[in-house]
């Protein structure tokens, strides 16, 4: 894929919706948790129970780590799957005490890979969660591969769909500066996108990648 196309589609969809100011997180570690809890939930979910972990004293490591699977489950309802999801949560606060004492930032003192490498390795992070953290927590240059990402490159007609999540990474990679505050934009804009118009029943009109969209009939003549 050129890098004309890639930076072509940032630039409609910047001018289309704007900065997105993603991720919203007080902290790294809120940014961690919302990774973890937004797996296979909306938003608006996981901010209720973001909520919940903080009126129950549970938005820190140490914190995670001492209360029980029941405690943390209770406070993270409303994202769904809670059961599952504290667990997890209490896996990476269990990782993170036992071996970096509780710091965030000796975690993030490791390199790019190794670190990808550390959190893919812990239960519950896939690499979508692990590239979001990397992103939007240690602010390190990867590139988050969503459903959203996946639809709109094969509406697109970029992509034949069954690409390895590995694959599609490196498309963006491959052509993108290392620059994290545009990686990270780019997959915010990607899901506002998928959220506005590339819906699972799509809304084409006014859709601002509309010109160069294989699905609306309308292909690219260029690039």
């Amino acid at each position: 894929m050129s890098v004309n196309r890639i930076r072509d589609l940032f630039d409609r969809l910047h001018a289309a919706y704007g900065p997105q100011a993603w991720w919203p997180a007080n902290d790294p570690f809120e940014v961690i948790l919302g990774a973890i809890l937004t797996q296979r939930t909306a938003w608006r979910n996981v901010e209720h129970a973001i909520r919940g972990l903080r009126e129950s004293g549970l938005l820190a490591a140490e914190a995670l780590d001492d209360a029980s699977v029941e405690r943390v489950a209770v406070a993270i309802r409303p994202a769904g799957f809670y059961n599952a999801k504290a667990r997890k949560l209490k896996a990476f606060a269990a990782h993170l005490m036992a071996e970096h004492d509780g710091e965030l930032e000796r975690l993030f003192a490791r390199g790019d890979g190794p670190l990808r490498e550390e959190l893919l390795g812990l239960y519950g992070i896939g690499e979508e969660t692990a590239d979001a953290i990397l992103v939007y927590a240690a602010e390190r240059p990867s590139f988050v591969i969503d459903a959203y990402t996946r639809r709109l490159l094969r509406r697109l007609g970029w992509i034949a769909g069954d690409e390895s999540y590995g694959a599609l990474r490196e498309l963006f990679l491959d052509v993108l500066p290392r620059d994290v505050r545009l990686l990270g934009e780019y997959h915010a804009l990607i899901v506002r996108h998928g959220k506005v118009h590339c819906r699972t029943a799509p809304a084409c009109d006014g859709c601002p990648v509309r010109s160069i969209c294989a699905a609306a009939g309308e292909p690219e003549t260029g690039g």
